[in-house]
């Protein structure tokens, strides 16, 4: 997107101000958001970010922190909160107790829940919750676990069913 003022430089800041419910989004260069008087930054300080999200100073003591890591590729969480970044899966595991209140800040909750629409109608949730049970048979077939894909089999006929009565109720 190009900067609403020199329409020539991509625009990095984006505001949005909502005044007498009318909303209004400027979207600005950094040149152009110096020349206007702004004081923004398009960079941030990722571990300032993650430090206040996370409560885990309260969690864990500090000399914890320093020497939590993870014994694959030997990253730190001092090392994560600079870049933001895992440096391999197994920090997932090695750095949990660090990890966990700083997930369940951010995302509410440490199970993943999928990509489901919140404010989806229950037909769409069913669809996708059908497209998710196929998957799932599909995976158990291929391991061969037969009697799981016998259950899998099952909620999806009665998730068909919902639909199909669904459908004719309308």
């Amino acid at each position: 997107m190009l900067c609403g003022a020199c329409h020539q430089n991509e625009a990095t800041i984006h505001l949005t101000e909502i005044v007498n419910n009318q909303m209004i989004e400027v979207h600005l260069c950094e040149t152009c958001a110096q020349e206007k008087g702004t004081d923004f930054k398009t960079h941030f300080n990722f571990s300032d970010l993650l430090s206040g999200l996370s409560d885990v100073g309260s969690v864990l003591k500090a000399d914890l922190m320093e020497t939590a890591g993870c014994k694959t590729c030997g990253l730190t969480y001092e090392e994560f909160g600079k870049t933001g970044r895992l440096g391999c899966p197994d920090c997932y595991q090695d750095l949990n107790k660090i990890l966990l209140p700083l997930i369940k800040r951010v995302q509410r909750s440490t199970e993943h829940l999928g990509k489901h629409p919140s404010k989806a109608s229950s037909e769409t949730k069913r669809t996708i919750d059908l497209r998710e049970l196929r998957e799932r048979l599909k995976r158990a077939i291929e391991m061969e676990e037969f009697e799981k894909a016998a259950d899998i089999r099952d909620q999806i006929k009665k998730l068909e069913d919902k639909i199909e009565k669904g459908k004719k109720e309308k």
